[in-house]
């Protein structure tokens, strides 16, 4: 009867050990579940900012930014002043 009881004992003890090994693991999963929410979240912001960047680039107001500022034309009956140096 003591070696049932031992041995009862041994699992006891055995299954504690790794409910509480278990316990600590799920808070670490909770944790990075967390993370990788708030991972989503921020990469969904910028998936919808890149979505309207991209319909902007459609844009003829986009177009004229473009060909002003890197390529230097303006329209005909536009004027431009330049700053002496």
């Amino acid at each position: 009867m003591t070696v049932a009881a031992i041995a009862i004992l041994i699992m006891t003890i055995v299954v504690g050990v790794n409910s509480i090994s278990l316990k600590q693991k799920e808070k670490k999963y909770a944790a990075r579940e967390q993370e990788l929410q708030e991972l989503i979240k921020i990469e969904e912001q910028r998936a919808a900012e890149l979505q309207e960047f991209a319909t902007y680039t459609k844009t003829k107001k986009y177009a004229e930014e473009v060909a002003k500022d890197k390529l230097g034309l303006v329209y005909d009956n536009e004027i431009i002043f330049q700053e002496k140096e």
